[in-house]
C-alpha cells in the first residue's frame, strides 16, 4: 500500500521506514491541508501529525482520491473531524500509546528548570556572572502537586512526583487504581486548584477541557502557583494565564504545547518574526518556559509510533480494519 507521509521530518523517515519496511512510503515535508493533499493522489493511506489539517474540506479531496485510512502518528484526533470521516467511508486510526514515560519526564524537566531558574543560571555563568540573586528555588519535596488526567502519562508522572515526596492530588472522570496504590488523592478541580503548588495538565482536549484553565480557574489557585501543560494547547486560555502571570498569581509556566502552535511548532523561524503576538508576549517573562512540542521527542517514543502506526496500516491494509481505530460516530 503506497501511504504519504505529512508534515514529515527527517526522523520521521528513519522510524517509519524501518518499521514499515513492506509498505510504499512517500513523504511530503509539507503540513497536510486542502491544497497539499492533492499530493497524495493515488495513495491508500494518508499519515498525519498533530498540527495537519483533517477538515472535512480536507477529507473530501483525500476520498475523492482513493484514500482509504488517515494513520495518526499520535494519540490525539481532535483535529481530526470524524463525522466527516465516517460520511465518507475513511478509516482513522491513531498510536494510543508511544512511550508515556516520554512526555511524563518532560514534564518533571519543565517543572525542575523553572524551579531552579538552571536555564537562567546557564546564560549568566557563560557570560560569567555566578550571581544567585533572582534564581532561589523550593524544595520539591513536601509540595503539594495536583494532576488534572491521570491516563497512562498522569499514573507515571504521579510515580516520579510521589518519589520527590510530593502530596499528589488528581482529578481524573475516571480514576486509575495504580494512582490510588500511590497514595495520590483524587479531588474535585477547586480543591486541587486551591491546594497545589504545581499543577500539570496531561488531559485529552475535549468540549469539556477547552480552556479549562481560565479566569476563574487561574483566580481560585494558590497564588504563584506553577502552571506546566505538557497535553494540548487549547486546554489553557492563552490570554487568561497571561493576566495570571502579570498579576503574580501564576508564579511560573510551562508550555510545550500552545493552542495557536500550528503556525510555529516544528517549524526554524529563527530567520523570521514571529507573527503570533500572543505567544511573543509569552515569551517576554522570566518565568515563562516554553518548549515546541517536544515531550514525545525520544528514541524509544519514536520507534514506537513508527511501530505502531505501521502496524495500523498494514492491518487495514490485510483486513480492512486498523489495529487501533478511532471510533467513528455512528
Amino acid at each position: 500500500m503506497r501511504v504519504d507521509v505529512f508534515s514529515a521530518k527527517p526522523y520521521d523517515h528513519t522510524f517509519l521506514e524501518r518499521a514499515g519496511t513492506g509498505l510504499d512510503w512517500r513523504f511530503h515535508e509539507a503540513r497536510l491541508n486542502a491544497d497539499t493533499a492533492r499530493l497524495a493522489e493515488a495513495a491508500g493511506a494518508v499519515c498525519a501529525f498533530v498540527n495537519d489539517n483533517l477538515s472535512a474540506p480536507v477529507l473530501e479531496v483525500l476520498a475523492g482520491q482513493g484514500v482509504r485510512l488517515i494513520a495518526l502518528r499520535s494519540a490525539g484526533f481532535n483535529h481530526v473531524d470524524l463525522a466527516a470521516a465516517q460520511a465518507l467511508g475513511l478509516s482513522v486510526a491513531r498510536v494510543p500509546a508511544y512511550s508515556p514515560h516520554a512526555v511524563a519526564e518532560h514534564t518533571l524537566a519543565l517543572i525542575l528548570t523553572l524551579n531552579r531558574n538552571t536555564h537562567r543560571a546557564w546564560n549568566r555563568v557563560r557570560e560569567g556572572n555566578f550571581a544567585l540573586d533572582g534564581l532561589m528555588g523550593f524544595d520539591l519535596h513536601g509540595k503539594v502537586a495536583g494532576i488534572v488526567g491521570t491516563g497512562l502519562i498522569g499514573t507515571v508522572l504521579a510515580r516520579i512526583l510521589s518519589g520527590f515526596g510530593c502530596e499528589v492530588l488528581a482529578f481524573d472522570p475516571f480514576p486509575s487504581a495504580e494512582c490510588a496504590a500511590l497514595g495520590v488523592r483524587y479531588v474535585d478541580l477547586p480543591e486541587l486548584w486551591a491546594r497545589s503548588d504545581i499543577i500539570t495538565l496531561q488531559c485529552p482536549l475535549t468540549p469539556q477541557t477547552h480552556h479549562l484553565v481560565d479566569d476563574d480557574a487561574i483566580a481560585a489557585m494558590k497564588p504563584g502557583v506553577m502552571v506546566v501543560n505538557t497535553s494540548r494547547g487549547a486546554v489553557v486560555d492563552t490570554l487568561a494565564v497571561i493576566r495570571g502571570l502579570k498579576s503574580g498569581q501564576i508564579g511560573a509556566l510551562g508550555l510545550d504545547v500552545y493552542e495557536e502552535e500550528g503556525d510555529l511548532f516544528f517549524e526554524d523561524l529563527s530567520a523570521h518574526y514571529i507573527p503570533d503576538d500572543v505567544f511573543a508576549r509569552l515569551l517576554t517573562f522570566p518565568n515563562v518556559l516554553v518548549t515546541g512540542h517536544q515531550g514525545f521527542f525520544t528514541r524509544e517514543a519514536l520507534a514506537a509510533i513508527a511501530e505502531t502506526t505501521a502496524e495500523n496500516i498494514i492491518s487495514f491494509a490485510r483486513d480492512g480494519v486498523p489495529r487501533h481505530p478511532v471510533p467513528l460516530p455512528d
